[in-house]
């Protein structure tokens, strides 16, 4: 009973905070919806895509972890579309994190040509660009499993890619598109952190937004040390499978899911959302359900003067 009580407890802690943020993800997008200005600049139209990408990420990832948790058996076919979605989403918020970096990049650095470089139609085209490099593994995944792989209709164990995908070509894959992708990623957010740094000390203006812009370029990378280490989860319980016993590897999952998976997905958008002040006060005012008014006129000002960046 006490081990049922356990494990209960760890259920309710895990998803709880991922229904919470689900909702408050939900309010985020909505918040963004509800001003022209929020869907036409191109700093919110990627902060916009990544709430998307995040929230869907964190719907399957939730999933998943139930199915896992319950030891449910899954039709292959499910299974598939679960695991491929994951990766693709999460290649895609790694990818959307280079441009976010990119944006603040051309704010701090190009102010004067910011407008013109950055419009709606070149970021729309940036992330189907994006999309389209984000699906090269899940869609390489899903031609080799259909084409040379012979995996049993349905699922003994939990989905994930270690009882799914179980021939050498998928990791070897895995690998190298992976490190292609952080590679590439790291790089462009190093680039634009030292460029915004280089600013910051030399600009005898404006060195508030380029202090500001850097922090957010950092966190940046943050989210792609922690994304990366989320795809490597999968190798990390193969290593700790055949050394620990059967309660000890659950605890450990228990924790990368929560360190590694949850806290991640919660914690940009919030960072992102409510750093920027014109976004925070509308932000608060749906969240509150209207019971924290929202200052519509010194909101436009922000927005129109560029005050606020995420």
């Amino acid at each position: 009973h006490l081990t049922l009580l356990i494990c209960i407890l760890k259920m309710f802690l895990s998803v709880t905070p991922c229904v919470i943020f689900l909702y408050v993800n939900g309010v985020m997008l909505f918040t963004l919806s509800k001003k022209t200005v929020f869907q036409e600049m191109p700093r919110y139209m990627l902060f916009g895509h990544m709430l998307w990408v995040d929230t869907l990420n964190l719907f399957m990832t939730v999933v998943l972890y139930i199915c896992a948790f319950g030891s449910i058996s899954i039709m292959k076919n499910l299974c598939l579309f679960l695991l491929i979605s994951t990766t693709a989403l999460l290649h895609v918020s790694v990818l959307n994190l280079s441009l976010m970096s990119l944006e603040r990049y051309v704010a701090i650095c190009f102010p004067l040509r910011h407008a013109e470089i950055t419009t709606s139609e070149r970021t729309k085209m940036a992330i189907g660009v994006v999309w389209m490099i984000g699906l090269i593994q899940p869609l390489s995944d899903m031609i080799i499993f259909y084409a040379i792989d012979s995996t049993s209709a349905v699922m003994n164990l939990f989905c994930s890619r270690t009882t799914l995908f179980r021939l050498q070509i998928y990791k070897k894959l895995e690998i190298s598109i992976t490190c292609i992708f952080f590679v590439s990623v790291c790089f462009v957010i190093i680039f634009t952190y030292a460029s915004i740094a280089a600013v910051a000390k030399t600009a005898s203006s404006d060195k508030a937004s380029a202090k500001k812009a850097n922090k957010t370029v950092l966190l940046h990378l943050l989210q792609l040390v922690l994304g990366l280490i989320s795809l490597l989860l999968e190798a990390i319980f193969e290593a700790f499978y055949v050394r620990v016993d059967i309660n000890t590897l659950a605890n450990l999952m228990y924790f990368f899911f929560v360190v590694f998976i949850i806290f991640p997905r919660c914690l940009s958008p919030l960072v992102y959302g409510l750093r920027d002040q014109a976004f925070g006060w509308s932000f608060k005012y749906y969240f509150t359900l209207g019971f924290i008014r929202q200052n519509r006129c010194k909101t436009e000002i922000r927005l129109v003067a560029g005050g606020c960046k995420i």
